[in-house]
């Protein structure tokens, strides 16, 4: 068994919210539980507030206790790019985690790494949410490829993403692991319990659209594709759980449009963590109309919870949910995820595909991304002539 390391993770973490800081927190807390030495460096500034589409960028909830957070990076200020970069080099890490989510930070991160990289020890791996943004702009594709010559490797976590990213370097080594399961949002209850928790009725069913509201994840076509009778009848509502982060004037339009105001409920707050359960826990399956994407967290919190997946066949989210096994797969279509939907309840699929999920899960532990991580530094050093083995396993 190799040695007890030195692992630093550079990214969004607390007190910054959201998913990318619990992916950070969580993926720190398995080298910690693997024995090695970690700590956490977060941003004192992610986006200027102009450029941040919510209401905070700030959790609510109390840090986690057993993390080592140090709250040093300006993505607006090259002096604390530097800074932490020196810092950094300064500590010889063996590993270096950096997620990259969108171009905007790769001056800042990208900048940092070099510095590190410098120092002829520390790899540095980048967990690639998105090479190519979903909502794009200019100067994307300049700002994505410095990135990506400031890394040594790179994990994606859709297949798309390992794709995406042969058109900005085919050399250095890349692999796909699927996104681990968010198991840290709480145990799986009953649906009543978490229904009185939310204090929604009891005897309604619940659809669940979880996260962020973005433009490209579709909630628009959910909106349509519930307009039917049988949702109606059958006392079937759609749950909208997630701060709005684009326009939200259009959708509570085509709520009114289709009056849906009886079968829609919004709740547009950020979620805090502790919170996060009893959603999952009230809903029947989880509904992802997505337009775009590569992969998504939301899909892995519902595995977590055991709960079916209705999802689209764009960008990697298919790979993670087989269809007709732990959901449905449609087009990004308002009839074909109104014909899933309505298939689901209609043939009575929530007991099988929520078998299927319980041993679905299974696949997606957080020493899974671990280990690819460590194939990864292992052919970094192959490349660079210095063979070692990282194998942690027990």
């Amino acid at each position: 068994m190799d040695k007890k390391r030195k692992v630093i993770i550079i990214g969004s973490a607390w007190p910054l919210r959201g998913g990318l800081a619990a992916f950070n927190e969580r993926i720190a807390q398995q080298y910690l539980k693997r024995g090695d030495e970690v700590s956490v460096y977060t941003f004192s500034l992610q986006y200027p507030g102009f450029l941040f589409p919510g209401k905070t960028q700030y959790s609510s909830e109390p840090a986690p206790e057993d993390l080592d957070i140090k709250i040093t990076v300006n993505t607006v200020n090259p002096l604390s790019w530097v800074k932490t970069g020196y810092e950094i080099r300064k500590q010889n890490p063996d590993l270096v985690i950096i997620k990259f989510w969108i171009p905007f930070v790769a001056p800042a991160l990208g900048t940092i790494a070099r510095i590190i990289r410098k120092n002829k020890h520390t790899k540095v791996i980048s967990i690639i949410d998105n090479i190519v943004p979903h909502e794009k702009r200019p100067g994307d594709k300049m700002l994505a490829s410095y990135w990506v010559k400031s890394v040594d490797g790179f994990i994606t976590m859709s297949k798309a993403v390992l794709t995406d990213l042969d058109f900005f370097n085919k050399e250095k080594p890349k692999k796909f692991c699927p996104h681990p399961l968010y198991d840290h949002y709480g145990k799986i209850i009953n649906k009543v319990a978490a229904k009185k928790a939310l204090g929604l009725d009891v005897n309604t069913n619940y659809l669940l659209f979880f996260g962020f509201i973005r433009d490209y994840k579709g909630l628009d076509i959910l909106l349509k594709a519930i307009d039917h009778q049988y949702f109606r009848v059958n006392n079937i509502k759609l749950l909208v759980a997630g701060e709005f982060y684009s326009n939200s004037k259009p959708y509570f339009e085509l709520i009114e449009k289709h009056r849906l105001a009886d079968m829609v409920i919004m709740s547009n707050d950020f979620i805090p963590d502790s919170k996060v359960a009893n959603y999952f826990n009230a809903a029947d399956v989880v509904v992802q109309p997505y337009k775009d994407a590569t992969q998504s967290g939301v899909t892995q919190i519902a595995y977590h919870f055991e709960k079916p997946i209705i999802t689209t066949n764009v960008g990697g989210l298919a790979e993670i949910v087989p269809d007709n096994e732990a959901g449905f797969v449609t087009a990004p279509d308002v009839t074909e995820i109104q014909q899933a939907i309505l298939r689901f309840y209609q043939e009575n699929k929530s007991r099988e595909f929520e078998a299927n999920v319980k041993k679905l899960k299974l696949r997606y532990s957080w020493d899974n991304m671990l280990k690819a991580i460590d194939e990864v530094m292992e052919i970094v050093d192959i490349k660079q002539n210095k063979v070692k083995t990282y194998d942690h396993t027990q």
